[in-house]
């Protein structure tokens, strides 16, 4: 008998995902700068970009950029609204596909998704990169869809083999590139070990600035630190994690089940700021309702109520309860939104005749589980 065969992790990340439907839906914007957010109309105010086309990313346009100012960058650009059932219904032809997918083992593959265009795969294989190509092109065939691969040990890895690969299809003329990288733990350190620690995956700017304070600014100092000094700063959980984080990740095996959502929200910006305690109470009421409305029909019930208020001065602050046990009453959630409403008291102090208190963004969040 031949040495055992070894089981990847690959990262799948689908190119420009939302952009890419909308192109495949209208053929003729192929090859144009194309940006999805909102409604679709750029000069309607208070509006973000959730995705543009690698055309529109060349002029400046990015994800969380206001429509407005992506339309001043580029005004020739193709703007167009979100459509959450068209992305659904692609995403699972895309999961559908990497499941009939099988190893050199004859047996399937694991995936594990993280959302509409984002899933790992586990697989035994001995040529991770040829199956990494295969992959590539049995999604491309199944939806003329393209996406990246990072092949890894663990997920941090894959997942950061995933970016190399998409930068080296960035930075290489046209065609040149293979879409699929790879990382293992012997190569991590002299990958990584020179870059900040917010190269890795699950550390943003706060953390990194904790680390800082004990001396830790590259991913090679995390991988040397003291996990008992990390557990002291940061929790005997957290803390020891960071320091796993720095050695390349963990090897925890995948879990293949159903994605799941973990909650829904319903958010407005709106155009003109909502003006007094009574009005904000009635969108936070009406906002509670839609929400419900779509949990219910998705299949799911609602544990916890949260609701999220940003000024006109952008301070922004969310609080949340949980409800008495799990529900899709539509009237038990909005009383219980109402609830939460009333704990703002840094932003809805009693109205001022004069001074009424005005919100720029309104948003109800539920936590879910699966109706039984």
């Amino acid at each position: 008998m031949g040495p055992p065969r070894v089981a990847h992790v690959l990262h799948v990340d689908l190119d420009q995902f939302l952009a890419a439907v909308e192109v495949l839906r209208r053929p003729e914007l192929a090859g144009r700068p194309v940006v999805v957010g909102g409604d679709g109309n750029p000069k309607r105010p208070r509006q973000v970009v959730a995705t543009a086309s690698y055309e529109a990313r060349a002029f400046g346009i990015h994800s969380g950029m206001p429509l407005m100012a992506a339309y001043r960058k580029c005004p020739d650009a193709v703007f167009l609204p979100s459509d959450h059932p068209a992305y659904d219904a692609a995403s699972a032809v895309v999961m559908a596909t990497l499941r009939s997918l099988r190893g050199d083992d004859g047996e399937p593959v694991v995936v594990e998704v993280w959302g509409w265009d984002e899933a790992f795969v586990g697989v035994v294989t001995d040529e991770p990169e040829v199956f990494a190509h295969r992959l590539r092109a049995e999604v491309l065939a199944a939806t003329r869809l393209s996406c990246a691969v990072g092949i890894g040990e663990t997920r941090l890895q894959a997942k950061t083999a995933t970016g190399i690969a998409k930068q080296e299809r960035l930075s290489a003329p046209a065609g040149q590139a293979s879409g699929v990288a790879r990382l293992t733990r012997a190569q991590w350190i002299p990958s990584m070990g020179d870059k900040p620690v917010t190269a890795i995956w699950g550390i943003g700017d706060r953390t990194a600035a904790r680390l800082a304070e004990a001396g830790i600014h590259t991913v090679v100092d995390l991988a040397r630190a003291d996990h008992e000094d990390l557990a002291r700063r940061f929790g005997p959980r957290i803390g020891p994690s960071l320091r796993v984080l720095g050695l390349g990740g963990d090897s925890s095996p995948l879990v293949d089940e159903p994605w799941v959502p973990k909650s829904r929200s319903k958010e407005v910006t709106y155009t003109r700021d909502v003006v007094g305690a009574a009005a904000i109470e009635a969108e936070v009421d009406r906002l509670a309702h839609e929400v419900t409305a779509e949990v219910t029909a998705g299949g799911f019930v609602a544990t916890h109520v949260a609701v999220k208020l940003r000024t006109p001065t952008f301070f922004t602050r969310s609080r949340i309860s949980k409800l008495p046990a799990p529900t899709t009453d539509a009237d038990e959630i909005a009383a219980t939104a109402r609830r939460v409403l009333g704990r703002f008291d840094e932003i809805l102090r009693p109205d001022e005749p004069d001074h009424p208190r005005a919100v720029r963004l309104i948003g109800v969040r539920l936590m879910l589980q699966p109706a039984s």
